[in-house]
């Protein structure tokens, strides 16, 4: 009952702090697409030697480029929830992957519904229940309607459509982008604007989806994941033709990237690869168009997923007064070119807690045999409320996993509390030299410390619940 009154405040309260709604004939649509663990390197634009990405190489020529751009985990869901939520997902209590993201958290999909908007998100989730009454659902997280798996998922899924499981025939990739243009066409010609999520379940493993053409990349290493990514940079460049068919593109924002680093170390853009807080399991490709606006350009200044939710309400003109800190700032000054560098630094912390496993397919299937008979879903009630009541306390000097506090160009390791390591990202972007011991650096080690350690504390604070406390008073 307690968090169930929490919830229904700062909901209540959530609503009344949105001060004014935008103008539904002028306000953009909004369309995120996401990849799922492709790294910053493996796309054409940013150099690779074989990979073909010509959709993506033709966006990032026509739009913004970010060229140090971080997911704000190494690993899916956390990221997912930074995106939703503009915060680091530990406090939303995705410590990890699998993990369901709290329903007091408010999502930037219920804000732009708030303003006007109407929502839809495809493909892979990865944050909650696909069934129906559950407060974890997509609907719970603020989206009109919604066709997801459960996880990553590849040929013949079985997707959740507002919570009945329908078994599908094809790509998942190209199902999940035909669901989503389904839900632009049908809702073109109306008066509300459309935010629309489209989460790839590629290149996850185990990479049996191919693209359209002729066989690629025979006798590389990880061909298959070479060809998911070829494979979703096409359906990238079958929204960009249809927007322009609808005669939607001008005034649509269309923001892609991946939600943790790549499975190729060679090509992650730093060290090491996806699952790691060194920089080659966060950084990303991030690209941003929005035609009517000409956003054009590439900047090395650093920004990161948390940072999506309040850019995107900036853009939209929607003012929001957002109940919880967030982690994330407005970072559309940057992209308009009128700023050029970063005032707030990012913390990144994995390893807290371990990851749930997540069969969206095994799942879903089960579900479905007995919505088609008639009989009670299985996974009652974990996978319907898996999370919602569970309030555990953490120590607020919590320090398990590995943490970093990017204030750049310095980058401040904590690794399992009583092991640090510091790094100019400017001077060696590879985090190859460790400057920790080094006198010439005391003062930056310390400064750094105390950074990383507020933040850690905040968190916590965090994911004990107090914000939803403070926002109710």
């Amino acid at each position: 009952m307690r968090n169930l009154v929490l919830l229904l405040t700062v909901s209540l309260l959530h609503s009344v702090a949105i001060s004014e709604s935008v103008k539904r004939a002028n306000s953009p649509n909004i369309i995120l697409v996401m990849a799922d663990d492709q790294g910053w390197g493996d796309t054409g634009y940013n150099g690779h030697p074989f990979v073909k990405t010509p959709a993506l190489d033709a966006m990032a020529k026509d739009g913004f480029v970010f060229d140090r751009f971080y997911a704000a985990a190494p690993v899916c869901s956390p990221t997912r929830a930074s995106v939703m939520t503009g915060r680091n997902p530990i406090r939303t209590k995705v410590t990890n992957h699998g993990r369901y993201m709290r329903p007091h958290e408010v999502t930037i999909a219920e804000t732009l519904k708030a303003a006007g908007y109407v929502t839809g998100i495809f493909g892979k989730v990865h944050l909650g229940s696909g069934q129906p009454d559950s407060p974890c659902n997509p609907s719970g997280m603020g989206f009109d309607e919604w066709v997801i798996g459960l996880n990553f998922f590849d040929n013949d899924p079985y997707l959740s459509r507002n919570g009945k499981i329908e078994h599908r025939k094809g790509k998942g990739s190209v199902l999940a982008m035909d669901d989503a243009l389904a839900f632009l066409n049908r809702h073109k010609e109306e008066q509300k604007p459309m935010f629309a999520v489209v989460w790839f379940p590629s290149p996850h493993d185990p990479h049996q989806e191919v693209p359209e053409g002729p066989s690629l990349y025979d006798g590389r290493k990880q061909a298959g994941y070479f060809r998911e990514i070829t494979l979703l940079d096409q359906q990238v460049g079958r929204l960009r033709r249809e927007l322009r068919e609808m005669e939607i593109a001008a005034n649509t924002i269309l923001w892609y990237c991946s939600d943790n680093g790549g499975l190729a170390e060679a090509t992650s853009g730093g060290r090491k690869r996806k699952g790691s807080i060194y920089e080659g399991g966060l950084r990303i490709p991030s690209i941003i168009e929005w035609p009517s606006q000409e956003l054009k350009g590439r900047t090395s200044v650093p920004a990161w997923t948390c940072d999506m939710y309040p850019t995107l309400l900036a853009m939209a003109g929607v003012t929001d007064k957002a109940p919880h800190v967030l982690d994330g700032i407005d970072i559309s000054e940057i992209i308009s070119g009128h700023v050029h560098q970063r005032q707030k630094p990012m913390g990144f912390w994995h390893g807290l807690q371990q990851g749930q496993s997540t069969w969206s397919d095994r799942i879903q299937k089960a579900i479905m045999e007995k919505q088609l008979a008639g009989e009670p879903v299985p996974h009652n009630p974990l996978r319907i409320k898996k999370d919602v009541d569970d309030f555990p306390q953490f120590k607020k000097n919590m320090s398990k996993g590995h943490a970093a506090w990017n204030a750049w160009p310095w980058k401040l390791h904590r690794i399992n509390g009583n092991k640090y390591e510091l790094y100019n990202l400017a001077a060696d972007p590879m985090e190859s030299r460790d400057l920790a011991a080094d006198p010439a650096h005391a003062s930056k080690l310390s400064e750094m410390k105390q950074g990383l350690h507020g933040w850690m504390q905040s968190v916590i604070r965090s994911l004990n619940g107090m914000d939803y406390l403070q926002s109710a008073r």
